[in-house]
């Protein structure tokens, strides 16, 4: 088995060395990719030296801030030539903590998407202020009433596919960034008709650094789950 760990990055040299050790020593099939956006605290340099210490650890560069999506279709096609059979998208942050890598890896032997979910019993989110709570609780409510998944935390951020899930779907297709991008993996998930899963986790609200969240990307998700729908019914492309 052969699982890598896509993690975007943007000024977060403050977390990556720790980040490194602790997802790697939770199991040795275990490997990291960091897609670094050219980050100006230096946070490629820090990754570029870990990468030179252990062959476990990857870099991707690019040339400035393009955005999450675009960071994870790079990272995703990557890790697929490089024969992943697992490939595993987190925050660089510490809201997702790597101790659950064991159980997403698990889940992921009989199910296509395995979906870390801060909502599956209850409310597990920690010290997130109650407005970005309920705006992030309630996008999963609205992107269900609209598209039909059948997923408690649409916007997590926090997911295992298996290899066979991300070759169904065209990844250069996929347009969209930020929350959205969640949200239109899940639903060409569901699309194709793959076995997705939940697994509960908690999330803790970032140690270090700056939220990457913005109004634009709000707006983005409320638009994007009308599109999917509109491009279900009608068959066509978004």
């Amino acid at each position: 088995m052969k699982a890598i760990v896509v993690i975007p990055t943007y000024n977060e040299s403050e977390n990556i060395v720790r980040l490194s050790e602790e997802v790697l020593r939770q199991d040795p099939a275990l490997s990291i990719l960091f897609v670094d956006d050219n980050s100006p605290d230096g946070t490629g340099r820090v990754a570029d030296r870990l990468a030179d210490g252990d062959s476990r650890i990857h870099v991707l560069h690019r040339p400035g801030k393009l955005g999450l999506g675009s960071a994870y279709r790079q990272g995703f096609a990557w890790a697929l030539a490089e024969g992943a059979d697992f490939i595993i998208e987190m925050d660089a942050d510490f809201s997702h903590d790597p101790s659950v890598l064991p159980a997403l890896l698990q889940a992921a032997r009989t199910h296509d998407l395995v979906i870390g979910s801060r909502y599956l019993n209850g409310v597990s989110v920690v010290n997130w202020p109650i407005r970005r709570l309920i705006l992030s609780y309630f996008a999963s409510v609205y992107t269900r009433w609209v598209t039909g998944l059948e997923i408690m935390d649409c916007t997590s951020g926090f997911k295992c596919f298996r290899r066979s899930a991300l070759e169904m779907i065209d990844l250069n297709a996929i347009k969209s960034d930020g929350y959205s991008f969640q949200i239109e993996m899940n639903y060409r998930c569901m699309e194709k008709g793959l076995a997705i899963s939940e697994i509960p986790i908690i999330f803790i609200d970032r140690h270090a650094g700056s939220s990457k969240m913005s109004k634009k990307i709000v707006r983005e998700a409320v638009v994007m789950v009308w599109k999917l729908k509109i491009g279900s019914l009608f068959r066509g492309r978004i």
